[in-house]
């Protein structure tokens, strides 16, 4: 160990005797002071303006793609080679490598040595890292201290990686130029090998372990595991092994077929450490963040702790028509396991398949028009020539339907859960995220564990909206369009419809719909009705201006009424009759996601409503979920005409001026328990028009799941919410930053300049 710590000694003398390490040490000063202060200037500038950062600011400042880390990792391949590039090669160009040969000293103690200067030198750049760290502790309000370590654990690690990579070149030639040209090279083909072999089971698990490009993205963020680590660890050992036995074949007369035994044992070696280290029940996991961001939420945990030991079968069908063909294509295996990467870490037997298949893309049903006499079959074979597939990849359309009906799916990229004999369906959706979230793939579980789910029925009959059409004002968005992340179906409830007229209404069911009856009620009809809310049943009734007469007379069993007129709403850009009301601190506690937003701020889209008076009759408790503003809102009694001339408010004509209630809840005890109903005074805004209108502040879709939530006693969706970052601000002015940024950026690289300028020049005299 002395001799090792020895020829460290003298390796970190001759790195510092030179002007090159002193160099990078500056620029990698000044390259983290440049991002760090850019990026909390930026805050710092909001936050003077009067806005606010929603985010985490640790998360922002240090590892986003503009953060410290984020500029540091993509140029840091460029500062090892450069120093890495003489280690080994200046001492056989000088020639006093067989000085070296000869001495009682081993060949590992000289690679040992060299590398230990290195991992010293590759500490002092965290040191510099560190700084940042220490200066954000004290200027981010209450930052994540765990992510950071761990990040700073990630840094080092990578450099000790690429100072084992660049001995390792520096041991197979004379030039150093030569040597880190060969460093370079070599790390992007770490960072390429991923990509290699990868529909190949057997091989694409090597050449994945292989892989440098992304192992430290976990760490950065905040999630150590044992596999990243051992990842590391082992691309020292391949390198300083080919290291000592490069060195070693230069001082020993050994035949080629030793020399290379000795090779290939390092290199298998290493393999079999990867191939085990990524087996997901052998891997660890620490998530360093405060609030445990990395690792799946307490409710996923549970669901998933009560699947047990059964095994979980994940088939993925993946149409080679199909829009989202590339996320099944045959080389995407460890993009879609690391996708699985937090299920598998607490459930290690699901095992992932993958069956291709061409058959009619039912997304794009003009597609057969640009392929004019062709058959489905020369359109598939054209397709899997495009991409280099034949077509014995692929199943044919018939052979594909014997196996499962994919229709109802839209033959599109879906994955088929199988779990003690049962099935289900998990999707990918139209927007930007597709692939299915905690929430999804969580309710996914229960409907394996469970065969009752939350059932909503919709009544129909009287021309309610339907739940199985696409036009502006029905529901079908809402309840069950498979592509459509926030629908029911995939939130985990069963939807359903039901005739009063026919049919009775089941005792089993969580909530019933009444919306927008265009025609009368029978007495029958309204009977069946009353007896189901007598009987502590929940209920949702969602009306519209004009039909008053069709729903008060049931309403007034509520001691709701839905007023006469129509509200109106002033705006520069929008259709007077489309009225904005805000969620009021009551929606807060229906849905957590709602709890965890800036809902004070959140506004519904209502187009056509009226408002709501109540009476306090004691039978109900009744709350306010939507209120209008007085400012701009008012009740207009007198018909609405939009095409003429602009509306204005008329009180002489009996408009009514104030802040309404568009949507009220009403509770109340019945058989020891809660029943909830909730009425509104539009029926669009649940329609398929307002779900996918596309407005930051347009909380539609978190409204109705947050109503469909509160009428199952929460029960679905799966709340996978996390805690708010705390933080969420920078403690600094921009004229604070400004000053920073002559101390990081001119006194402290000055410094380290006239520190290593009078140490070359003192060397230089002696």
């Amino acid at each position: 160990m002395k001799t090792i710590l020895r020829i460290a000694k003298t390796e970190l003398r001759t790195l510092f005797y030179s002007p090159i390490a002193w160099f990078l040490m500056i620029v990698f000063l000044i390259q983290c002071g440049v991002t760090y202060l850019d990026a909390l200037e930026g805050i710092a500038r909001e936050q003077d303006a009067g806005g606010k950062f929603f985010g985490s600011v640790t998360e922002y400042v240090f590892l986003s793609n503009r953060g410290v880390l984020g500029g540091v990792l993509r140029n840091l391949y460029l500062y090892i080679p450069l120093l890495t590039m003489g280690l080994v090669s200046r001492e056989t160009s000088s020639g006093t490598i067989k000085l070296l040969y000869t001495s009682p000293i081993r060949v590992r103690e000289i690679v040992f040595g060299k590398f230990l200067a290195m991992m010293i030198y590759s500490g002092l750049l965290v040191m510099i890292f560190t700084v940042f760290v220490v200066s954000g502790m004290f200027q981010i309000k209450s930052p994540d201290s765990g992510m950071l370590i761990s990040a700073m654990l990630g840094l080092y690690l990578l450099l000790c990686a690429y100072s084992a990579i660049g001995l390792f070149m520096s041991c197979l030639t004379t030039y150093q130029v030569v040597a880190a040209v060969c460093t370079f090279v070599m790390i992007g083909l770490l960072s390429y090998v991923g990509t290699l072999w990868q529909d190949i089971a057997f091989v694409r698990t090597l050449t994945y372990f292989l892989s440098i490009s992304g192992r430290t993205g976990n760490m950065l963020v905040g999630l150590i595991t044992s596999k990243d680590v051992i990842y590391f660890v082992a691309i020292v050992y391949l390198f300083l092994g080919l290291s000592i036995y490069k060195l070693k074949a230069g001082m020993e007369s050994k035949p080629a077929l030793v020399k290379a035994g000795r090779y290939t044992f390092v290199i298998v070696s290493t393999l079999v450490i990867g191939y085990f280290s990524s087996i997901p029940s052998l891997v660890g996991y620490y998530d360093a963040t405060r609030a445990k961001e990395r690792t799946l939420t307490p409710n996923a945990q549970k669901i998933i702790k009560e699947l047990g030991d059964a095994p979980l079968e994940v088939t993925a069908y993946n149409n080679l028509l199909g829009r989202y063909w590339d996320l099944g294509r045959p080389d995407s295996y460890n993009r879609n396991l690391a996708r699985w990467e937090p299920y598998t870490r607490f459930k290690h037997n699901i095992e992932l398949k993958t069956v291709l298949y061409y058959d009619t893309a039912f997304e794009s049903p003009g597609m057969l028009r640009y392929y004019k006499d062709k058959t489905l079959e020369q359109i598939a074979k054209q397709y899997a020539d495009s991409k280099d597939l034949t077509m014995d990849q692929f199943k044919t359309p018939a052979e594909i339907r014997k196996m499962i009906d994919l229709k109802p799916e839209l033959n599109r990229y879906v994955m088929q859960l199988k779990y003690k004999g049962r099935t289900t369906f998990l999707r990918v959706f139209d927007d930007n995220m597709q692939w299915p979230s905690e929430t999804e793939v969580s309710a996914a579980f229960k409907r394996l564990l469970q065969a009752k789910m939350p059932k909503i029925i919709f009544l129909t009959g009287h021309l309610e909206r339907s739940i199985n059409k696409l036009g502006d004002r029905e529901y079908k968005v809402l309840t069950n369009l498979t592509t459509f992340r926030n629908s029911l179906l995939n939130q985990g409830f069963d939807v359903d419809t039901l005739s009063l007229d026919s049919q009775d209404i089941p005792a089993d069911i969580s909530a019933l719909v009444l919306a927008d009856p265009k025609v009368a009620m029978t007495a029958a009809s309204i009977e069946k009705l009353k007896q189901y809310v007598n009987r502590g049943g929940n209920l949702l009734v969602a009306g519209e201006p004009g039909k008053q007469a069709i729903l008060n007379p049931f309403l007034q069993h509520l001691g709701v009424q839905l007023m006469d007129g129509i509200l109106v709403q002033t705006s520069k850009d929008l259709q007077p009759e489309l009225i904005t009301p805000y969620l009021t601190e009551t929606v807060s506690s229906f849905y957590p996601a709602l709890a965890h937003s800036h809902h004070d701020s959140a506004m519904a889209t209502m187009p056509r409503a009226t408002a709501l008076a109540y009476a306090d009759t004691g039978i109900f408790t009744i709350k306010p979920l939507l209120i209008t503003s007085e400012k701009n809102c008012w009740l207009k009694k007198d018909n609405l005409v939009t095409d003429s001339a602009e509306v204005v408010f008329s009180p002489e004509n009996g408009d009514v001026r104030k802040s309404f209630a568009t949507a009220l809840s009403l509770t109340r005890k019945v058989n020891n328990k809660e029943q909830r109903i909730i009425v509104t005074g539009d029926a669009d805004f649940m329609g398929n028009a307002e779900l996918q209108r596309f407005n930051l502040r347009n909380a539609n879709f978190v409204f109705n799941t947050a109503l469909f939530s509160w009428l199952s006693y929460g029960e679905f969706p799966i709340d996978s919410t996390r805690p708010k970052p705390e933080d969420t601000a920078v403690l600094l002015t921009k004229g604070q930053v400004k000053f920073l940024r002559i101390i990081y950026l001119w006194v402290l690289p000055g410094i380290l300049l006239a520190f290593g300028a009078i140490l070359l020049i003192r060397r230089k005299r002696k």
